[in-house]
């Protein structure tokens, strides 16, 4: 077997291997447009279990990188997609060169490698924003990488392998050059033009969760947490040591949305510590941190800094004894940790959790309203930016 059948042969394993990934995260993708919670195959094992966390895949999955046009269309149309068309018509490709009982010319070999290379560029862009943006690395994703550099290496050595095959490049040559390169743009585009044409109108969703039962907290306990360039005005219900939340007010800041909000903020702590809601707290120490918050001079800092530290905080609340508070006092001054202790700081905290209640707060968080009208929890992950774009057009850029 010569070299150049032996590279293209690594082109169809790495293409099979593209298109398992590529299937399985388009498939998981495509089953939440039922508005479901559905669980994801975040493995590198094709066809391992799913689970509900999906680890770094949920935070892929939810990032604003998954998927394009995600306003127009709920969730938007999964990249994955693009990917899926990609290795088809490369498979084909690189099964054409192993069968074919000729060795390509040089422009043919070029060629091969210019396309083959393409999603290797791609993956190299998507694993940096993966790692450096959002701080994990998708499971399923890098079986797409891994492929990608199969289909990579499988393009150098199918050029190098017939770089010795001189001959001019005809019209004809060209013409056939072009053709390839159209038909793997159309093998590309086919799945995301099919996806797009199927996937169901949810409009009518968006607005059927609900208004705001009272709008007003009568002792004005909330915090206020104004855009620079407010349009609209928000209620949040939000767990500073919740995870979702955190990753929620992400998105909105990316987004360039929070800047045009003008949010009211109740702090809804998931710990039984200070929620009477629960009997087990679901995040330890958020009710010391959310005194934290009602105790700082600037609340919206206090908050961002919560969230940017997290983990950390987390860890310090399962540690136990006076460690949260040390970590508390040690950023923002002992100030801050004495008025955590304070009557007023409790009673104005139970009455945010009181307000809660008046308005049949779910035991969840994030809770978004804007102008009264309740985001659903679906809407709030992937179709975050389709329901905005539905509900408030203004607030995007």
């Amino acid at each position: 077997m010569n070299r150049e059948r032996i590279f293209a042969w690594i082109g169809v394993a790495g293409a099979l291997w593209g298109l398992v990934f590529a299937g399985i995260s388009s498939l998981d993708y495509a089953s939440h447009l039922d508005r479901g919670l559905h669980d994801l195959h975040c493995s590198f094992i094709p066809g391992a279990d799913a689970s509900v966390s999906g680890e770094g895949c949920r935070t892929a999955l939810n990032s604003p990188y998954s998927a394009l046009f995600k306003q127009e269309i709920w969730g938007g149309i999964p990249i994955s997609l693009f990917a899926l068309g990609c290795f088809c018509f490369l498979l084909g490709y690189a099964l054409t060169l192993t069968l074919s009982s000729r060795g390509s010319s040089r422009g043919g070999g070029l060629l091969y490698a210019l396309l083959a290379i393409s999603p290797l560029v791609v993956s190299i862009v998507m694993f940096s924003i993966s790692y450096f943006v959002l701080g994990t690395i998708c499971k399923t994703c890098a079986g797409i990488y891994v492929a990608s550099l199969a289909l990579g290496i499988s393009g150098i050595g199918v050029a190098a392998s017939s770089w010795s095959q001189r001959g001019s490049m005809s019209m004809g040559a060209l013409v056939i050059a072009a053709a390839v390169a159209l038909g793997m743009l159309f093998w590309v585009l086919a799945p995301s033009v099919v996806y797009a044409a199927l996937a169901p109108d949810h409009t009518p969703f968006v607005t059927q969760c609900g208004q705001i039962k009272t709008p007003k907290e009568a002792h004005g306990a909330l915090l206020d947490l104004p855009g620079r360039a407010a349009q609209k005005h928000a209620l949040f219900f939000e767990d500073p040591l919740c995870p979702t939340c955190k990753s929620l007010h992400e998105r909105l800041r990316e987004a360039g949305v929070l800047d045009r909000l003008d949010v009211e903020l109740s702090l809804f702590p998931l710990d039984s510590e200070c929620n009477w809601m629960l009997d087990q707290p679901l995040h330890p120490g958020a009710c010391k941190v959310s005194k934290a918050i009602l105790c700082a001079k600037s609340p919206a800092a206090m908050l961002d800094w919560a969230y940017e530290r997290q983990v950390d905080l987390a860890e310090a609340a399962r540690t136990g004894g006076k460690v949260l508070d040390n970590f508390i006092s040690a950023r923002w001054g002992v100030e801050v940790t004495r008025c955590m202790g304070e009557r007023a700081t409790q009673q104005r905290l139970n009455r945010q959790l009181h307000f809660a209640a008046a308005n049949s707060i779910a035991v969840s968080t994030p809770q978004i309203f804007i102008e009264g009208q309740r985001l659903c929890d679906e809407d709030i992950d992937m179709g975050l930016m389709f329901a905005l774009h539905t509900l408030a057009p203004e607030l995007l850029p």
